[in-house]
């Protein structure tokens, strides 16, 4: 019988754990004109990105958004501090707020809840972005890619020292 109520009281606890987290408020979007500019953790906005300002919550917390309206949900990323307004509980990529549907409205009630699947320490690990080097002679015709590699040949420099 004591297990019985140690694991119902254990149940309840549990329970209540998970609907305490969930929070419910106002959220807006960033414009398109922020692209590309700093964010508080460091990277740089995005407009394709799923990424949130928030204004308690750790850089790098995973925070799932659901649009009661519709019961559209996005995961997304804080990687900002805000909104800086009184009434708002979250900003939002545009990408994340076309994916709640909420461009429309500019502003609309969600709830958000956080997802806490990586320890700390691997969550404040940046990602690491890949860059492919693509030369501006692939674009050319083969004609001038020799002309130009003959100019920019380093053996060409290393000749006109040793003269």
């Amino acid at each position: 019988m004591q297990k019985r109520l140690l694991f119902f009281f254990l149940f309840i606890l549990i329970s209540m754990s998970v609907v305490c987290s969930q929070e419910s408020g106002y959220a807006s979007f960033y414009s398109k004109r922020l692209h590309g500019r700093h964010t508080s953790d460091g990277g740089h906005y995005h407009n394709d990105s799923l990424t949130c300002a928030h204004k308690t919550y750790p850089f790098g917390t995973l925070l799932l958004v659901r649009n009661p309206k519709n019961n559209n949900e996005v995961i997304v990323k804080v990687t900002d501090r805000g909104p800086h307004t009184r009434n708002r509980l979250i900003d939002l990529s545009y990408y994340a707020a076309e994916r709640l549907d909420i461009i429309r409205a500019g502003v609309a009630k969600v709830e958000i809840t956080e997802i806490d699947l990586l320890p700390e320490q691997i969550r404040l690990i940046p990602v690491p972005k890949v860059y492919m080097p693509v030369s501006p002679l692939r674009f050319l015709n083969p004609e001038l890619q020799s002309h130009i590699k003959n100019i920019l040949s380093p053996e060409k420099y290393t000749k006109k020292r040793g003269e």
